[in-house]
């Protein structure tokens, strides 16, 4: 597999250098294109700009900011793209220029160079027609703000090597995007719904069902999101949504581009979203609004599903993710249930005169939370709900349960690699999950959801296979107890930990006051678990938590067999943190809330900062943590308390104001 260390990319423009700025952040070597350098200095410009306000909201540290902008130099020659490993052509939308770019680069970057496009409106194996190495073509379709939002479709072209495919997989991760995978068609996966959505909606405007701040009033409540589509073409670009439409025109009459939209691109107006706060539609007119907004989303994405252009979860992905919709079509069709949807999408055929798509089935939207892949002797199993921070579920255990289970009653594996796809490892467990229960009454549930995750975690932990937990990310709660089950723990060093649990009303259920304990001790563990202290993946080495510091180049390797696994010896806790580790061996909870001064292993103001930060977090959750890690009973033991937990106000108020400063009664 190709390593990519130095990128092209070609158009400075709005898509282009929020691209480039992604690439570069993620300490990739950039050469930013144009045709002219004034281009490619506004493109730097902007790019400046924005990370200056990144850090005046201190999203990023100045050194940050000179690191990412000296990854980054400009061009005006093509030629000086010669050194590049990939390059990214992010030019305006006309296949010719295009094509002709494509033909122009062919003659200067080496034969192995891979070149990607970002077209949201061709084919790419079309363009791929334009090299004379087509394999090493592939479509890299970015959403806006591209150096902030993290979706990426990868288009395969139908002469796209394995080999390109899977190194721009890993690239995706590398360059922290998620990725998914669509077939090569118009609109590919999330314009081929999202752009149709748009266009329905000037439809209902046109026709005088709704005004427009109705339409986006109810669209927002329906879908979850911060701008209906009217205020969204506003932001994006009229004319961007008009264009999209037209290249959808080939799939049938509802895809037929409204008038009205023509006439506003081509006026190259703005939408007037008039009185948002006064756009109450009446029961029946919102009804309307619903199933011909949601019918057509449906319809849609019923034919994705049909012609396998990606795959449900990819679908959902796409809206969760690249348009932050808070439900993805494929809940909201979960949510409506298989009659609703149906009647929704005859209502939409009907009105258009097309066919009913054939697959309208509860079976087709099954959603993949956990997957498995086996190579040789080795099984990768992965977290991969990227959209919600691979927090735990009950759908995401019972799939890891099955998913393991697999992998170890397999005799051709020996070993077991637990990762996961996104930013976070594992986030912890769900929190919507535990405040729904705790308001319907439905504590039994919550009991019975921690059981049968306490089950799935001990198969892991007792497996005879080796398992190796390669941390490359956030790992909170449950996401570090899961990781506490692997023989070995590997980070990469922008992974994050903590336990938090203490600070939102309960306590580690899945093991954390045990495995813990068996790792590092039982004074780190406290102060770990008192604290919520989250710790970089270099604290975590030193004091014993994790085996190995990983690059992120070095993970993909051990996965796929270039480099073994780091020999993990026996090394103790750094001796910096031994004081920390006897402090908290000596004191309890009861001496934290009077407030401990004198001691001789933290100095006055240490120990007083330890105090307060511990007094901040829910008395009930301490005090019973306190006790489990004392016990030493096993993981079993953080059963006996959780209905008491659970019921009790403390978790409930922290439950439902994650983020936000809490004062907690002890009850």
């Amino acid at each position: 597999m190709k390593k990519i260390n130095t990128v092209g990319v070609v158009g400075a423009g709005t898509m282009g250098s929020a691209i480039a700025q992604k690439f570069a952040q993620q300490g990739f070597k950039v050469i930013l294109a144009d045709r002219d350098m004034k281009y490619v200095n506004k493109g730097i410009d902007g790019i400046k700009e924005i990370l200056r306000q990144a850090v005046e909201r201190k999203l990023f540290m100045p050194k940050q900011v000179e690191t990412t902008i000296a990854n980054i130099t400009g061009c005006d020659k093509l030629q000086d793209l010669k050194p590049c490993d990939l390059i990214v052509e992010a030019i305006f939308e006309n296949f010719e220029a295009k094509s002709q770019l494509f033909a122009d680069l062919d003659n200067i970057v080496d034969n192995d160079t891979i070149i990607a496009t970002n077209t949201s409106s061709f084919s790419v194996s079309e363009l791929a027609k334009s090299i004379s190495n087509p394999s090493r073509f592939i479509g890299m379709h970015y959403f806006f703000h591209a150096a902030k939002n993290r979706l990426v479709e990868i288009i395969p072209g139908k002469e796209t090597s394995e080999t390109t495919y899977r190194t721009m997989q890993v690239f995706s991760v590398l360059s922290g995007k998620d990725a998914i995978t669509t077939a090569d068609t118009y609109g590919f996966a999330v314009n081929r719904f999202f752009v149709p959505w748009l266009n329905e909606a000037v439809r209902l405007y046109e026709e005088n069902i709704a005004s427009i701040p109705q339409i986006d009033n109810v669209c927002m409540k329906v879908f979850g999101i911060g701008m209906g589509p009217f205020a969204l073409m506003n932001a994006t670009g009229v004319p961007i949504a008009y264009h999209a439409q037209i290249t959808l025109e080939v799939f049938g009459n509802l895809y037929k581009t409204s008038n009205l939209l023509k006439t506003q691109a081509e006026s190259g107006n703005n939408w007037d979203l008039g009185d948002f706060d006064a756009a109450i539609a009446d029961k029946n007119t919102e009804n309307i609004i619903v199933e011909r907004m949601a019918g057509v989303v449906f319809y849609v994405c019923s034919q994705i599903l049909d012609d396998n252009i990606c795959s449900a979860t990819e679908l959902n992905r796409g809206a969760r993710i690249g348009l932050r919709w808070r439900k993805g079509p494929v809940d909201l069709m979960k949510k409506y249930g298989q009659r609703a949807v149906k009647g929704m999408i005859e209502k939409i055929a009907d009105i258009y005169k097309v066919k009913v798509p054939d697959g309208i089935d509860e079976k087709n939207w099954q959603l993949d939370f956990v997957q498995l892949e086996v190579s040789g002797s080795k099984a990768i199993i992965s977290m991969s709900r990227p959209e919600d921070m691979n927090a735990l579920n009950v759908s995401l255990i019972k799939q890891l349960d099955e998913k393991f289970s697999l992998a170890n009653a397999n005799p051709d594996i020996n070993t077991i690699f637990l990762t996961a796809k996104g930013k976070a490892f594992v986030a912890g467990a769900d929190i919507r999950f535990f405040v729904k229960n705790i308001k319907a009454g439905k504590i039994d549930d919550i009991e019975a959801f921690t059981k049968y995750g306490q089950s799935v975690f001990a198969k892991i932990d007792s497996s005879k296979k080796k398992v190796v937990a390669l941390i490359n990310g956030l790992a909170l709660g449950g996401g570090l107890e899961l990781a506490l089950c692997a023989d070995i723990i590997l980070a990469v060093p922008n992974a994050l930990m903590a336990f938090p649990e203490t600070g939102i009303g309960i306590y580690p259920g899945l093991g954390g006051t045990q495995r813990t304990a068996g790792k590092i001790g039982k004074g780190l563990s406290k102060y770990l678990i008192y604290t919520g202290q989250f710790i970089n993946a270099r604290t975590a080495f030193e004091i014993g938590l994790v085996d190995s510091l990983i690059s992120p180049g070095d993970m993909f390797d051990i996965l796929e067999g270039r480099k073994e696994i780091p020999e993990i010896t026996n090394r103790g806790i750094n001796e910096k943190y031994s004081s920390l580790e006897a402090f908290f061996n000596k004191f309890t909870i009861e001496d934290f809330f009077c407030k401990i001064h004198d001691n001789e292993y933290l100095d006055e103001e240490e120990s007083s900062k330890m105090s307060r930060k511990i007094c901040q977090k829910a008395p009930l959750a301490l005090r019973t943590a306190e006790k489990l890690i004392n016990l030493a009973a096993g993981p079993a033991s953080e059963l006996e308390d959780l209905k008491m937990i659970f019921s009790s106000s403390d978790a409930l108020l922290g439950l439902s104001s994650i983020g936000k400063r809490v004062e907690f009664t002890g009850k």
